[in-house]
């Protein structure tokens, strides 16, 4: 077995020097960091055996393109939830936004933490960085192959979504995704299918339209719709994947003088609190956003490293005026 030892002679640094390198704590240069890090890769060092005494500190990683308001809704309370559970077990907790076109650990380093939770959606060569870190990481509303992760029944959710439409006697059911790369999107758009699979519904592949990316806002939802109505025989009835998406599909529909859901039927997901303020209020997919994130915190509290594990929180429908006449 590789020791810290074996590295120090490598790299002619002392073992100090070599353990403060590979557990990213501050007090050196970036080049002494990296000499380290390669000589452990290149010897096949375990980072596991990288002593992880009680944890203190937790950075709250959010993904550049999460920090938006068409995100916040769902990951604010996502925050919230792990905030209070660090409050309960006296745990300090960081909010770092990440920027992937940077070096992730350069961005984290100041906050010198103990673990990390990366909410929603991470490349992977940013989850393998901080994998390198030797650190303990849960991902929420992400998955990812050894790795410790917690996310809403995104499966289950777009089954039920589906199936509310179809009982509501709807016939041309559209979906409204973001891209499949998330893991979550992709659950989602995977119960929509098996929804109409199993009511024995054709699934159009022109009904299933992606959003164009989240920097377009409300234009490219408008744009998605407006696809979608076009067809010569128009959806009468959208699932849209998460509640923002489904509010300016909604508002559209309205500009154009459509009446909701008489002549077109929404469903959003997330149960965002505009959901239920919304006119008409918008049927979704409950999801508990602060179990989500205190579910995270305790995942890294118990060493996930050592055994990982993934955890499922269940969703519910939420039926309101935005889907069904009566």
């Amino acid at each position: 077995m590789v020791t810290l030892r074996d590295i120090a002679q490598t790299t002619g640094l002392s073992i100090g020097t070599v353990s403060r390198a590979l557990k990213n704590q501050a007090g050196m240069t970036e080049f002494t960091r990296n000499k380290v890090r390669d000589a452990a890769l290149g010897l096949g060092y375990d980072f596991g055996q990288l002593k992880k005494g009680r944890i203190r500190r937790i950075a709250f990683l959010l993904h550049s393109q999460h920090n938006t308001l068409a995100s916040s809704p769902f990951f604010s309370p996502v925050l919230q939830g792990a905030e209070a559970a660090c409050r309960r077990e006296g745990v300090a907790l960081s909010f770092i936004t990440v920027d992937p076109a940077e070096p992730v650990l350069a961005q984290i380093r100041v906050h010198q933490p103990d673990a990390f939770v990366c909410a929603g959606f991470f490349e992977p060569e940013v989850l393998d960085a901080l994998q390198h870190a030797g650190k303990p990481i849960v991902l929420v509303d992400m998955h990812r192959r050894g790795f410790t992760s917690v996310n809403p029944d995104n499966l289950r959710g777009g089954y039920l979504a589906t199936q509310h439409l179809l009982r509501c006697g709807r016939k041309r059911i559209a979906m409204l995704s973001g891209s499949l790369a998330h893991y979550s999107i992709q659950q989602r758009n995977r119960g929509f299918r098996q929804a109409l699979f199993d009511a024995k519904v054709h699934a159009d592949p022109g009904l299933e339209v992606v959003v164009p990316s989240m920097g377009e806002g409300e234009e490219g939802v408008a744009e998605a719709m407006r696809s979608l109505l076009d067809l010569p025989k128009r959806a009468d009835a959208v699932f849209c994947y998460n509640d923002s998406t489904a509010l300016a599909a909604m508002k559209f529909c309205l500009n154009e003088g459509m009446k909701i859901p008489h002549d077109i039927a929404i469903v959003g997901f997330d149960d965002i609190a505009a959901a239920a303020a919304a006119i008409p209020p918008l049927s979704t997919i409950h999801v508990d956003k602060e179990a989500l994130g205190g579910a995270g915190i305790e995942l890294l509290l118990n060493k996930p490293d050592e055994n990982p594990s993934q955890i499922t929180v269940p969703v519910e429908m939420v039926v309101r005026e935005s889907s069904c006449d009566d």
